[in-house]
């Protein structure tokens, strides 16, 4: 991972610089980092950046989520935006590029059909996988609920499984009934927990039967996953008191950084 000085060298012998990759409109995803860290190395070396843009999979309207704090500021949360924030790769570029003062020289070639309201079914487009555990669009609202506490290396959240991000459990839960109740309670209106167990393959408790819940997202314009995902682990913390998330101190500055806040774990750990 290349810093911009870095970078700076490597495209000074280019003139123009493409970038079009899909993002998916989660705040921890590196790409639109990528993106930044490129446009303020073309803002060093004096070249210019064309954005390709691309839809924002789970639509630009709705966004969710604490806005990022400075001092947890990385490369999985450079700037203070919402976790799930609502805007293409072209407006990201925009608004890294003039609110956040990286000025480099910067078209965007806007989208052509794309309305706010489109998730990515309603584009038309095939979904390629834009990394290994993210192997369909419907992938990204669920991930919004369980990609953030993976980072403490405790709950799983299906990764070594065939559908990641889908699932949430862990060796300890017997009864995944009564954590499935529990969650549904809590929860908000477009979401089914189904109570099941799962075997990941790889990763986080790998050959361990594990039981747990199944996402089942029933109605995206409602669901909202970043809260969820929150109401998630206070469940957990509540039914499974003598299991604790948090005990790796080692991860919490990881999860500080995805989550974009020091004050979650605490808020947490205090039961609200």
């Amino acid at each position: 991972r290349k810093k911009p000085p870095e970078i700076a060298e490597l495209i000074g012998g280019n003139d123009i610089i493409l970038f079009d990759i899909q993002d998916i409109g989660v705040r921890s995803y590196t790409y639109i980092y990528s993106m930044a860290y490129l446009m303020q190395a073309a803002a060093i070396a004096g070249k210019k950046v064309v954005i390709l843009d691309r839809p924002n999979p789970v639509n630009g309207v709705q966004m969710e989520g604490n806005i990022l704090e400075p001092e947890v500021s990385s490369f999985v949360g450079l700037y203070p935006i919402p976790y799930r924030h609502g805007m293409t790769t072209g407006e990201l570029a925009l608004l890294f590029n003039t609110e956040f003062q990286i000025n480099c020289d910067l078209e965007v070639i806007k989208m052509t059909g794309w309305t706010r309201d489109m998730w990515f079914a309603d584009t038309g487009l095939p979904w390629v996988p834009t990394s290994p555990h993210v192997p369909d669009a419907s992938t990204v609202l669920p991930m919004i609920a369980t990609g953030t506490y993976g980072e403490l290396g405790k709950l799983s959240e299906g990764v070594g499984t065939t559908t990641p991000f889908e699932l949430s459990g862990g060796p300890w839960i017997t009864d995944p009934h009564r954590f499935a109740k529990a969650l549904q309670e809590k929860s908000g209106a477009g979401i089914v927990f189904r109570p099941t167990f799962f075997k990941p393959y790889y990763g986080r408790h790998k050959g361990q039967v594990c039981g747990g819940v199944q996402l089942h997202v029933t109605d995206p314009d409602l669901f909202q996953p970043y809260i969820t995902g929150l109401q998630l682990l206070a469940v957990h913390q509540e039914l499974y008191p003598e299991i604790d998330l948090f005990e790796n101190e080692g991860r919490w500055s990881m999860f500080a950084k995805v989550t974009g806040s020091e004050s979650i774990i605490k808020d947490i750990q205090a039961g609200l």
